[in-house]
């Protein structure tokens, strides 16, 4: 005889997976178009510092996670103080493998300020999607994982697809405007490229070292946070320190930089809920929705995205290699679904 339990467990599943997959697209459109908004946005005074946003969303991350910890603790503060005693401090040499892959991560978080201050939304979200690529070359020889030929299929397809987004276009205007537009695309594009090859490196790292342990996610979070919270913060005195002294870390910091924190900070734990509960097909899904949706806000409301039908042939190429490549893996690889 099936119990209630039973009776009701597919469907609270569905629920849980599709919950995670609509969190997972409005972060990931919010993160982008909020970021995109911040750094073109006109207000008096100083704009604020892409180091500073890092660093705070770090800050934010490891907080959320020693929370987290601090709940699976029973809410006891002993216990929870004895766990990352003995998990971070004790095991130091495990704890400074996360060295490598948070080096990155703050290399790329930057890199994604700089692209998105130069790059529309929508172009960003596609061209983005080659980290999928990165991700996959990575895997291949760094974790051995074996691709079928529908995968580099997809691969190819994803290459021809982003391509075409960035395919350069006559502009009208000036010779002087001209200029300034490709200097700008030129540089959004190469943060762009950094960053998915810093993504696809750092996120195969980071399961690797996931796979060799039993530490649970958040513990690997915290380590993680601590390590780009030092790192960031030394890369912000160095390239902005000037700034920094002269008029603070949190300078131009309005409710809409406070959002992004939030949204920079909450990223990497809407990732884990969603590889627990969700599919690659879905992620895919929920990618492609994200592309849609970063397109239309950039055009309808933002103002900054004028869609031709060499970018729509791009983007419907990415959208189509995301869900080949997304239906053949049949484990998660970190990171190359996320933003």
């Amino acid at each position: 005889m099936v119990g209630p339990s039973s009776v009701m467990a597919p469907p609270l599943s569905l629920r849980l997976k599709y919950m995670s997959l609509g969190v997972l697209v409005l972060q990931t459109t919010s993160l982008v178009l909020t970021m995109r908004f911040s750094r073109t946005l006109k207000e008096e005074g100083p704009q604020y510092l892409p180091s500073s946003a890092v660093v705070s969303a770090e800050l934010l991350k490891i907080v959320v996670c020693t929370l987290i910890v601090f709940v699976q603790n029973d809410l006891k503060v002993g216990a929870m103080n004895q766990q990352l005693k003995v998990e971070i401090v004790d095991k130091w040499t495990e704890t400074l493998k996360l060295a490598i892959p948070a080096g990155i991560y703050t290399l790329q978080n930057n890199l994604l300020y700089v692209a998105l201050s130069n790059l529309d939304a929508a172009s960003y979200q596609v061209t983005y999607q080659l980290k999928i690529l990165t991700t996959a070359l990575f895997s291949v020889s760094m974790l051995g994982k074996k691709l079928r030929t529908p995968q580099w299929l997809s691969l190819l397809i994803l290459m021809a697809g982003v391509a075409l987004v960035q395919w350069p276009l006559e502009s009208v205007g000036d010779s002087e405007q001209k200029v300034l537009s490709s200097t700008s695309q030129f540089v959004g594009v190469m943060a762009v490229l950094m960053a998915c090859v810093s993504s696809g490196f750092a996120g195969v790292y980071f399961e690797k070292i996931l796979k060799e342990t039993k530490q649970s996610i958040w513990l690997r979070n915290i380590q993680l946070g601590l390590f780009s919270f030092i790192m960031g913060s030394i890369g912000m005195l160095v390239y902005d320190g000037e700034s920094v002294s002269r008029a603070g870390i949190f300078q131009g910091y309005s409710a809409i930089t406070c959002v992004v924190v939030v949204l920079q900070a909450l990223g990497g734990l809407v990732v884990a809920v969603v590889i627990k509960y969700a599919d690659n097909i879905l992620k895919g899904f929920a990618t492609s929705v994200s592309i849609i949706v970063s397109t239309l806000i950039s055009y309808f409301i933002l103002a900054d995205f004028n869609p031709t039908s060499v970018f729509f042939v791009g983007a419907l190429l990415v959208i189509a290699a995301t869900f080949l490549y997304s239906y053949e893996v049949k484990t998660p690889i970190a990171n190359a679904m996320t933003v």
